[in-house]
C-alpha cells in the first residue's frame, strides 16, 4: 500500500482541504463545518488560518475566566446539535466548590461548570457571517468539542467593544503558547 492510500494520508488530505476551505471562507458556523466534515470542532479551529487563532492549555481556564469577569457585558454561548443558547451580561467571578466552577451573583449568566474538564482554550478572531469581526474564547473538553464560548461584547450598532477587543488580545498574548 502506498503512503497516498493510508488512512493517515487520507485524513491529512481531508484536513488540508479543510484548511483551504477555511482560508477562502473563514466566516461560517464552525460547528456546521465540523458536522459536515466529520471532525471535532477543535480540529476545525486548528484548520483556521494561524493569524485567526491561538491556543492555551486547559490549565489556563480559571485565569481566563477571572480576567473575562472584568470585561463587562459579554455573550456566553452554548452550542449543541439541538440548541444555540446565548446569554448576555457580565461574567460573574467564579469559585470552585463541590467539583464545579460556580458562577453566581448579579448577572443573567450563572451556573456550574466542570472547568477541570477543559482540555484547552482557543482565542479566535475572524469574520463571522458578514457581520464583521468576531472575537471568541472557546473552552474545549477532551473530546475536542466546545464546553462553551465567550464572545467579546458589541455596542448598539453591533460593533465590537474596543476595550474588550484590547483585553481579548492581551489575554490571548498572555496565555497562548504561540500566536501567529
Amino acid at each position: 500500500m502506498t503512503a497516498q492510500h493510508t488512512p493517515a494520508a487520507s485524513q491529512d488530505a481531508a484536513l488540508e482541504s479543510l484548511r483551504a476551505r477555511l482560508l477562502a471562507e473563514p466566516g461560517g458556523v464552525l460547528e456546521a463545518v465540523a458536522a459536515e466534515t466529520g471532525v471535532s470542532l477543535r480540529a476545525v479551529v486548528d484548520c483556521l488560518p494561524a493569524a485567526m487563532r491561538g491556543f492555551a492549555p486547559g490549565s489556563a481556564a480559571e485565569a481566563a475566566m477571572t480576567d473575562i469577569a472584568g470585561w463587562g457585558p459579554i455573550t456566553f454561548l452554548v452550542h449543541s446539535a439541538d440548541l444555540v443558547l446565548e446569554c448576555k451580561g457580565p461574567l460573574p467571578l467564579g469559585q470552585f466548590g463541590r467539583g464545579f466552577y460556580n458562577l453566581a451573583g448579579g448577572s443573567p449568566i450563572g451556573g456550574h461548570i466542570r472547568l477541570d474538564r477543559c482540555a484547552d482554550l482557543a482565542f479566535v478572531r475572524r469574520p463571522f457571517m458578514g457581520s464583521g469581526d468576531s472575537c471568541a474564547v472557546i473552552f474545549f473538553n477532551g473530546d475536542g468539542e466546545a464546553m462553551f464560548k465567550i464572545f467579546v461584547g458589541r455596542d448598539e450598532k453591533r460593533q465590537l467593544l474596543p476595550d474588550q477587543v484590547d483585553r481579548f488580545l492581551s489575554l490571548r498574548d498572555l496565555l497562548c503558547v504561540s500566536v501567529a
